[in-house]
């Protein structure tokens, strides 16, 4: 049979490695508690920027006032059937008022009303005693200073209700409440100097009507009186003449005639007055209204987009030639709806004069034929009845009057449907920068980014760092989990778990002394609750049984004994890469199978550098390659200070460790120490640096793999797996040294491997073990 040969064993199904991009939930709260501290420290620099930021940053003050709009329509001449309440189907009523909130020509008023053309802190450019050259240069001037003004101003609707926030911001708090309650009282003022304007013309042409009927009806009553007295005429009985009686119907149908003109005549004469936009928005169902609010969206997009562009970008003059379109289109419509609504009160009242003409002319016939008849008698009829009809007209014109006269007046009293709720306060404190905002934003910020950088680093990071990454990326069973002594207050004299090979290579080759080590008993001599000085991890479960450390390697030698069906005698221990704690793992499974009573034998295959020899503090002179080189005939098992555990160290460094331990020798003398011993404890080099490793575990029941958290990556691990697994050799399973919650990131998720009972003290002088 062939040295390299394995020896047979039961073969048990290797458990499949889980995907890797399985979410764990775990993993990502271990994650920011290991890198707390960074996401602390970002949090803090968030916050240094936002106190920075908070530092740099003008204040600035911002008052608000609230408005409601109702849907009225307080003008009373338009005769509608319901004329105090608009549309509520109309669309556009809301968006218009908004749109005439941040209109140029509102901020104009608010800049005259406060006097800002002299303000020299809002007008730098103002000089004491310096006039303008041109009316036109007051009117740029105004311009200037309305879409400055326009620039600090916040128009926000309340949804679902009436009202309407007006805000403004201003580097002063005083100039801010002023300039809101401004914007607030302007915007009533126009609205209340506009409808009221038709009104107060459709006023004074009926004031002008009211006196000239008034005269009219003096000078008839003049003319009766005198033609009274000349004919002597008290009374007539019109009932006794036909033509009387024609007449006096006839001259009633021209004072409606007149009455008619009259009116028809009043509302041409208020279209003539009213301004061309309020015409056509009344007239054209909308349209006028759609057309101007397309313009306004293609201006501040233009503007939106002049921030951006040129104006000679070609969208840019695209859009321009867009506005000047719809503006003309705009300009268009009007003018139309204008015409065809001037025209068709100039045809309403040519036609009523002509019905007045036509019946004036008829009743002057009559009049002629019923002078002919009875020329006094008809004389003073025609002027009573003209006198009575006049008086009847005056009386309409009269109430007329007195509704026009109601509307003026209510402009006086500044009724509007415009009403402010509540009036903008002198801010007490900057709206920004706010120091709740930035230190929110700050602290926001720098957690995200520190949450950033622990997952950046995590995702560079591809080391082991928790049992539970074993089993799943490698699909080997964690046989023991073995804490970091540092984490439980104790340092290791020297490099435990510097090997030699890779980056522990350099501690190695440094010479290292062994102290001396007591015999037990003269630890229970210590001073009772002092620490056991331990210099390194070796040994620990045989100096102090019943710590934490120690209790994770009878673990381990559970596992191990339960871990194949068949009997397990043989064990090698090894490890992807130097520096895992590989000699330190073998030595104490060899201390804690010992502890059984069965008789023990670890052997330092290790021929390149070996270390049990310091362990154990025996002589390294005679060992294994004595054995294999056929140098010493006799056995080399050397006793320890631990009952039933012998050690066979490496003896001289070979120049070929692979092939003595390949050899026939190497295979009979593992037959023989077989025989011989209970177990047989072997610790090999690592299996990624050397193939020593590989060759021993071929002759051996089981290998146990050892990894270093947070130091051997996902990467060796499954290298090394797969190169035992390749050479057909047993794997047992996995032991994770120098475990630690906190690198981990698992807090107490694994408090089983804490020792059962009370933490161990140190008994008192004289006392047994």
């Amino acid at each position: 049979m062939s040295p390299l040969t394995p020896v047979p064993f039961d073969e048990e199904p290797e458990p499949a490695a889980e995907h890797e991009s399985e979410f764990n939930l775990g993993e990502y709260v271990g994650m920011l508690r290991r890198h707390w501290k960074l996401a602390a420290v970002c949090c803090l620099l968030g916050l240094a920027g936002a106190f920075i930021h908070l530092a740099i940053t003008p204040k600035a003050y911002q008052a608000m006032a609230t408005l409601q709009i109702e849907r009225r329509n307080l003008t009373p001449v338009g005769n509608g059937e319901n004329p105090w309440y608009e549309n509520y189907w109309n669309m556009e009523f809301y968006p218009t008022q908004y749109e005439l909130l941040q209109s140029r020509g509102l901020a104009e008023r608010v800049v005259k009303s406060l006097d800002l053309m002299e303000d020299s802190s809002f007008n730098p450019g103002r000089r004491e005693g310096a006039a303008s050259a041109t009316a036109e240069d007051d009117e740029a001037v105004l311009g200037s200073l309305a879409n400055q003004l326009r620039g600090g101003l916040g128009v926000t609707p309340v949804r679902g209700t009436q009202l309407v926030q007006l805000s403004f911001q201003a580097s002063s708090p005083e100039f801010a409440a002023k300039a809101a309650n401004a914007f607030a009282e302007a915007f009533i003022d126009m609205g209340v100097e506009d409808r009221y304007a038709s009104a107060g013309k459709a006023s004074t042409f009926i004031s002008s009507q009211i006196e000239t009927l008034k005269q009219e009806i003096e000078d008839k009553e003049n003319q009766l009186q005198a033609f009274s007295r000349r004919t002597d005429i008290v009374t007539l009985d019109p009932q006794a003449n036909v033509t009387l009686q024609r007449l006096e119907a006839l001259n009633t149908q021209v004072m409606d005639a007149r009455k008619e003109r009259i009116e028809k005549e009043s509302h041409y004469r208020e279209v003539a007055s009213s301004s061309r936009d309020s015409l056509a928005d009344s007239l054209a169902g909308g349209m006028v209204g759609e057309q101007r609010t397309q313009l306004l969206g293609l201006e501040r997009e233009y503007e939106t987009k002049l921030k951006t562009y040129k104006p000679d970008f070609p969208e840019m003059v695209t859009l321009k030639a867009e506005i000047e379109k719809a503006r003309q289109t705009l300009k268009e419509v009007t003018q139309e709806q204008v015409d065809k609504a001037r025209g068709s009160a100039v045809a309403a009242y040519q036609t009523a004069q002509r019905q007045e003409e036509t019946l004036q002319a008829e009743y002057n016939r009559l009049k002629s034929e019923a002078i002919d008849q009875n020329s006094a008698a008809v004389t003073y009829t025609n002027l009573k009845v003209e006198i009575e009809a006049r008086r009847t007209l005056l009386n309409e014109l009269l109430r007329k009057q007195s509704e026009t006269e109601v509307a003026v007046r209510l402009q006086d009293t500044r009724e509007s449907n415009v009403r402010i709720i509540d009036k903008a306060l002198v801010p007490g404190g900057p709206f920004t920068p706010s120091l709740r905002k930035d230190v929110s934003y700050g602290m926001l910020l720098g957690l995200l980014f520190g949450v950033g950088c622990s997952v950046l680093i995590e995702f560079l990071d591809r080391t082991v760092k928790a049992p539970e990454e074993i089993e799943r990326r490698l699909g080997l069973p964690t046989l023991a989990v073995i804490q970091d002594l540092s984490e439980a207050g104790k340092t290791y004299g020297y490099s435990a778990y510097g090997y030699g090979y890779g980056a522990g290579g350099a501690e190695a080759d440094k010479p290292r002394v062994r102290p001396t080590r007591t015999a037990p008993a003269s630890l229970l001599e210590k001073k009772k609750g002092s620490p056991v000085p331990v210099g390194q991890i070796e040994l620990v479960p045989h100096e102090r049984p019943r710590t934490l450390i120690s209790e994770s390697y009878r673990s381990l030698r559970t596992a191990l004994l339960l871990s194949t069906a068949r009997e397990l005698r043989v064990v090698a221990v090894t490890s992807a890469v130097a520096g895992e704690g590989k000699t330190a793992t073998a030595a104490n499974l060899a201390v804690v199978l010992a502890q059984l009573g069965r008789q023990v034998l670890i052997v330092d295959c290790d021929l390149r550098k070996p270390r049990l020899h310091q362990v154990f503090n025996v002589s390294n002179r005679l060992g294994l390659v004595n054995q294999l080189t056929a140098a010493v005939e006799p056995e080399v098992f050397l006793p320890t200070e631990v009952p039933n555990l012998w050690v066979t160290p490496s003896g001289p460094i070979p120049p070929n460790p692979s092939e003595l331990l390949s050899s026939d020798r190497m295979r009979d003398w593992l037959k023989s120490v077989r025989s011989r011993f209970d177990f047989v404890v072997i610790d090999t080099p690592p299996a990624l640096a050397v193939t020593d490793a590989t060759v021993v575990g071929m002759l051996v029941d089981g290998v146990v793999l050892t990894l270093r958290s947070g130091k051997v990556t996902r990467e060796e691990a499954r290298l090394c797996r797969d190169r035992l697994r390749q050479t057909g050799i047993k794997i047992l399973g996995a032991v994770l040294n120098r475990y630690r919650s906190l690198q981990a990131g698992l807090g107490k998720r694994y408090r089983y491997y804490e020792s059962y009972g009370a933490e161990e003290s140190e008994p008192k002088a004289g006392s047994a073990a």
